[in-house]
């Protein structure tokens, strides 16, 4: 029987091999979570398993942005340690020939990435030899291949946390960037573009005013090098959602900035609301709600409220 390990190692190269065509669609996705909804019988010690709120938010992270060569080649080797059994061996083999069919067409990529992983499974001895060889080594020099790939999950917390710092450092890594900015700057930079666009995204359109605000925060309020700004307030605008753990997000902006530098950075959300020429009830509503989630009393709530009034446009 498959244990809990397996199937979430296999729904991580699942999603991987769909990555392989540089997007994934949501049929793909669904065939992801049909694994995982469909297979707990298998589990050995879990018959109806459900997956805990990390586990689920884990995948996540798989299927929110793309998975290159190397870490699906760590995934592989992970995968090829889970596997016990020849039921096991089949049960993978069955999966793999199933997702590459869910969205009704096969690339050229994702056939050449699935039959790599086929032939890797295939290879894998699930019998007393392979046992003791995993045993003796074998194991070993496939965990210590496995972690030379990139392994996101290392950035777990971020993701939760944090989750446009984490968005950021997966696209510098993408695109083989770097910034020349302590990290913790960066976290602060982050959070602030997090919440600056949860404001813009209250009405559910962001507007190119509103970017342009968000860029002109981070530039002149801490002295952000421009294309840093301009990069972290389109990433900030992509990954914000209705999903994002608010609560989190300020009480860390809490305890990396000072009251005087949250005052005048709820003056900024109302710059950032009023960028279409006026300030909506509910946009002020979401803005009062940071505020008080900043630790600000009412009193300077509404202090900021007025600078942005007065502050010439």
């Amino acid at each position: 029987m498959a244990d809990r390990s397996l199937i979430l190692t296999l729904a991580k190269v699942l999603i991987a091999a769909a990555w392989v065509d540089g997007e994934v669609t949501q049929e793909e996705v669904n065939s992801a979570k049909d694994l995982l909804f469909h297979l707990p019988h298998v589990a050995a010690n879990a018959p109806g398993m459900k997956l805990s709120s990390r586990e689920w938010a884990t995948l996540e992270m798989y299927v929110e942005s793309p998975v290159g060569a190397d870490e699906r080649a760590r995934l592989v080797a992970e995968l090829q340690e889970a596997l016990r059994s020849p039921e096991d061996k089949a049960l993978v083999l069955s999966m793999l020939e199933g997702l590459v069919q869910a969205d009704g067409a096969v690339s050229g990529e994702e056939t050449a990435v699935l039959a790599e992983v086929k032939e890797a499974i295939d290879q894998t001895d699930v019998g007393l030899t392979g046992k003791l060889s995993r045993l003796f080594g074998g194991a070993v020099a496939r965990r210590s291949e496995a972690t030379r790939g990139p392994n996101r999950e290392q950035h777990y917390d971020d993701f939760v946390q944090n989750k446009v710092f984490y968005a950021v450092n997966q696209r510098l890594q993408t695109e083989g960037k770097s910034l020349t900015l302590p990290k913790e700057e960066l976290r602060k930079y982050s959070l602030a573009g997090a919440l600056m666009a949860k404001v813009a995204q209250t009405d559910r359109t962001v507007t190119d005013e509103e970017l342009a605000v968000m860029v002109e925060a981070l530039e002149k309020r801490w002295q952000v090098a421009r294309e840093t700004a301009v990069f972290v307030a389109e990433v900030a605008i992509a990954q914000i959602s209705a999903t994002q753990d608010m609560y989190r997000m300020q009480r860390e902006f809490a305890t990396l900035t000072s009251e005087e530098e949250r005052e005048r950075f709820v003056e900024a959300l109302f710059l950032v609301a009023g960028a279409d020429g006026q300030v909506s009830f509910e946009e002020t509503e979401e803005i009062r709600l940071l505020a008080t989630g900043l630790n600000l009393a009412h009193t300077q709530f509404i202090a900021a409220k007025l600078a942005a009034a007065n502050t010439p446009t």
